[in-house]
């Protein structure tokens, strides 16, 4: 199968589903645990079918969906495939599905030195070295944490956090994060990321796929 690209993505039209970090999520609105595992066990169902198997969580309230097709390192036609499905399912179910409230998190270290201080982290961590030069946790239960090259100047960023939304959801977090007291500190990379500061100065990324095919 084919990895699909951002653009590529965006024209399947994927109602209630957000492409983030090389995978579709979303959140299924179930309600009740009952409900939940009703759900997950439809899912289940249709993923052997397919033999195209999701991650799932299953909380109280929710149910969070991730797609993804392991074997290209991305989306692919068998994910808008499934996704479809699942849509399907929620709606019989009269479930909603929530994109907005989806995100997913990476850790940034800025450090002149990454090489030297990689394995202590991996140690820590308990996480492998990926393809990227970063770090990922082997259960996927942790955000993977990559290395970005600084100087050594004094004082300087040291952790920073990326946030990885859906496009539409950046400006609702921005003037939430201004209203909170915080400041827009860079955007000449938009639409690809947007860096905001805390009232410390502490960074973080609001990022999106795109611009990144």
């Amino acid at each position: 199968m084919t990895k699909l690209t951002g653009p590529q993505i965006a024209q399947e039209g994927l109602a209630g589903w957000a492409y983030l970090l090389g995978a579709l999520h979303t959140r299924l609105r179930t309600g009740t645990f009952a409900a939940g595992l009703a759900l997950v066990d439809a899912i289940g169902a249709v993923a052997e079918e397919m033999d195209h198997h999701p991650d799932l969580d299953l909380r109280y309230p929710h149910v969070d969906v991730r797609l993804t097709s392991h074997d290209t390192g991305g989306v692919t036609g068998r994910d808008v495939r499934l996704a479809r499905a699942v849509s399907a399912l929620a709606a019989e179910a009269g479930v909603g599905l929530d994109s907005a409230a989806v995100s997913v998190l990476d850790l940034g270290l800025d450090t002149p030195a990454r090489d030297s201080i990689r394995p202590f982290w991996a140690a820590v961590l308990a996480m492998e070295p990926d393809a990227g030069g970063g770090l990922r946790d082997p259960a996927g239960a942790l955000p993977t944490v990559w290395f970005q090259q600084s100087g050594d100047e004094e004082p300087r960023q040291r952790w920073h956090l990326d946030v990885w939304v859906e496009p539409a959801q950046v400006r609702p977090r921005i003037d939430a994060a201004v209203a909170a007291g915080g400041r827009l500190v860079y955007e000449e990379e938009a639409p690809r990321f947007w860096v905001l500061a805390d009232p410390e100065g502490n960074h973080a990324c609001l990022c999106t796929w795109q611009e990144r095919d």
